[in-house]
């Protein structure tokens, strides 16, 4: 197995730089996630690593090997495609057999190598039928088997699961998950889909025109996004302005009607009276009705739709400032907030993230952005 370490890479297209300078090292038997929007380099990255796209700069190592001009079929990689790229006229079996070939292994080892990793991926049962015959999640399974069958120090998988419907995926990703934990292969794996990249990665590299924006664990990039532009990546959330204000030796959040709450996570060096943008997580709104007879705290709105889906209802309202935002609460039993209700939302203030109104950096404690892998976390410092 190798730790794959990139520094100061830069991919060109003629005129058009694509990764301007991109350093990250990924740990030896890490499940390793780029993420990103489509044209945001995160594939172009994996093809600079398999030897397909060439490197305009910078240097890739398989731990101590420089790997710049190694010929692809000398690098130890195996591959998985989006579109499988399982041969159609050979049996399953013959397909997991292919890559041995070229190893110069006696048929009998390659029948028991091949027997090995098609039951290690569950599709032992279809070994002497053709392709055709199976469902995609199933001719994944092979392309999966046929790539780790040739036991390569590193794994690429490029959008694999995107061509396979929605159940598919769930039960796929954890089928791609226990695989390599069981096998410990260092594995970089590219996909624009958040919910998956949460659900199988150590670490995530959040990606927006060729830079990393955020590289860190999925609870601390959901938790703590580095930037703006993570935190409206990466899951659902409302952007809303307001203020920092200290009194009385208290930083508080206040909102334009002078709703506030007092903050405790804000860097030190960014305590002070200030405009902020916030992002706060549809979760992370309390919602309850208006009462005339009490005084309204927190934001004034009113609910303009909502969608009951089981464990949950999201309520879509309008603010007094309007804004629209988008809440999620645990679903009653006996009742649902109809449309037209006036309501008062105030924050979880303790999972809220501020950003500064020109950078749009994050201005929270706890942000980790963890470029040198798994054992080095530090605190991103803006």
């Amino acid at each position: 197995m190798s730790a794959i370490t990139i520094r100061n890479a830069v991919k060109r297209y003629g005129t058009v730089t694509v990764i301007p300078d991109l350093s990250v090292t990924i740990g030896d038997g890490e499940l390793f996630t780029l993420l990103g929007p489509s044209g945001c380099g995160k594939t172009t990255l994996l093809r600079m690593i398999a030897g397909f796209n060439t490197i305009e700069g910078g240097t890739f190592q398989f731990n101590d090997k420089i790997i710049n001009d190694m010929d692809p079929g000398k690098r130890g990689i195996g591959m998985v495609f989006q579109n499988y790229a399982i041969f159609p006229n050979m049996t399953v079996r013959k397909n997991v057999e292919f890559g041995l070939k070229y190893k110069n292994m006696p048929k009998d080892q390659m029948r028991t190598e091949a027997e090995h990793f098609l039951k290690l991926v569950h599709v032992d049962q279809y070994a002497d039928q053709m392709p055709e015959r199976l469902s995609g999640g199933q001719q994944q399974r092979v392309a999966l088997a046929r790539a780790l069958v040739i036991q390569p120090d590193v794994l690429l998988m490029d959008e694999p699961l995107s061509n396979l419907d929605a159940k598919l995926r769930v039960e796929m990703r954890t089928v791609i998950k226990n695989i390599q934990k069981h096998v410990g292969i260092t594995t970089v794996y590219v996909t624009h889909d958040q919910e998956e990249a949460m659900a199988i990665s150590d670490r995530i590299a959040v990606m927006k025109e060729g830079v990393i924006h955020h590289c860190g664990e999925p609870k601390n990039i959901y938790q703590r996004p580095a930037d703006l532009f993570v935190a409206t990546f990466i899951g659902k959330t409302n952007v809303l302005k307001g203020a920092l204000k200290r009194e009385d030796g208290t930083l508080y959040l206040e909102f334009p009607n002078g709703y506030r709450e007092p903050m405790e996570y804000v860097r030190e060096s960014e305590a002070r009276d200030r405009d902020v943008i916030l992002s706060v997580r549809p979760e992370e709104l309390i919602v309850s009705l208006a009462d005339d007879r009490q005084p309204r705290t927190g934001l004034k709105a009113v609910i303009q739709d909502s969608v009951f889906l089981g464990s949950n209802t999201h309520y879509f309202a309008e603010l007094e400032t309007g804004e629209t935002v988008e809440i999620i609460q645990e679903s009653e039993i006996d009742s649902i907030i109809p449309p037209g209700s006036r309501v008062n939302l105030t924050i979880k203030a303790q999972k809220i993230n501020l950003f500064d109104t020109a950078t749009e950096k994050s201005l929270m404690k706890q942000v980790e952005n963890n470029l040198s892998g798994p054992s080095h976390r530090q605190e991103v410092s803006q």
